[in-house]
Formats: structure tokens, C-alpha cells, sequence
């Protein structure tokens, strides 16, 4: 597998990642499909290590939202024979839920990402993703 066909692979994990969040059911395939099983997910507010209770954990932070829409840039994709690190950039919006029949203003983020993967006999995982809040408009809810 030459590097470019690798690059693209990690690349198109973490594309995946971003558009199920919004789209997609998450359940163990979506899991499986993307990770590896000691998997660690950094956000700044949270952290969870492992596959198993992933897509649980993923459910509970979704569910604070009415809607989601999260947008990713192109990543920066450097691979080492079976291991890789990528870099990107995402801004979300999320969609806060109605309160007493009122529309209440999005809580915003731009994010920094950095993450690891493997190449397992599944094909590629991510190992590690983590996320830095690097702006923030609105407010989540509380």
C-alpha cells in the first residue's frame, strides 16, 4: 500500500467520524468501523478511553443538542509504516433544544484536532482523538 493510498485512508477515518456525528446512526459498527479497542477520545470537557461504551458516550453528549453540524477541514496526514498522526481543524454548531417554545441563540466552537492511527487487520483505526477549543461563541446549555 503506498503512502498516498494510506494517507487517504486515515484521512477519510476522521472525514467519517465528523459526518456520522451528524448523520449517521451510531451504534458498535460505526464504532468498530472507526476505532480501535483502547481508543481514546479527548474533548475539553471530556475524555473517554475504550470502544466499549463509546457509542454510549458519543449518544449522551449528542443528546444536549437539538441538531449538530460539525465541518471539518482536510487533514494533514503523516504515516510511519503502520502508524499515522493527523492534524485538522472543525468548527461546530450545535443547536440548543427550545426552551418554553423559544429558539435560543447556537453555541459555536473551533476546534484544533490531532489524532493517531493504526493500521490493524481491520484496516485503518483511530487510536486517539483529541480536540482544542481554540474560539467559542454562544453558550451550551447548563
Amino acid at each position: 500500500m503506498s503512502i498516498n493510498h494510506a494517507q487517504a485512508e486515515v484521512s477519510s477515518l476522521l472525514d467519517r467520524y465528523v459526518l456520522g456525528l451528524d448523520y449517521d446512526k451510531l451504534d458498535d459498527e460505526w464504532a468498530y468501523g472507526l476505532f480501535t479497542n483502547d481508543v481514546l477520545i479527548e474533548f475539553p470537557i471530556s475524555r473517554h478511553t475504550g470502544i466499549e461504551g463509546l457509542v454510549e458516550y458519543h449518544q449522551k453528549a449528542l443528546s444536549m443538542w437539538a441538531r449538530t453540524h460539525h465541518v471539518n477541514t482536510p487533514s494533514i496526514v503523516s504515516v510511519d509504516g503502520d502508524r499515522a498522526t493527523l492534524r485538522a481543524n472543525m468548527t461546530a454548531v450545535r443547536v440548543l433544544h427550545e426552551q418554553d417554545g423559544e429558539t435560543r441563540p447556537h453555541y459555536s466552537t473551533g476546534t484544533y484536532i490531532t489524532g493517531d492511527a493504526v493500521r490493524t487487520e481491520r484496516g485503518w483505526r483511530l487510536s486517539r482523538l483529541s480536540f482544542d477549543l481554540i474560539w467559542k461563541t454562544g453558550n451550551p446549555p447548563a
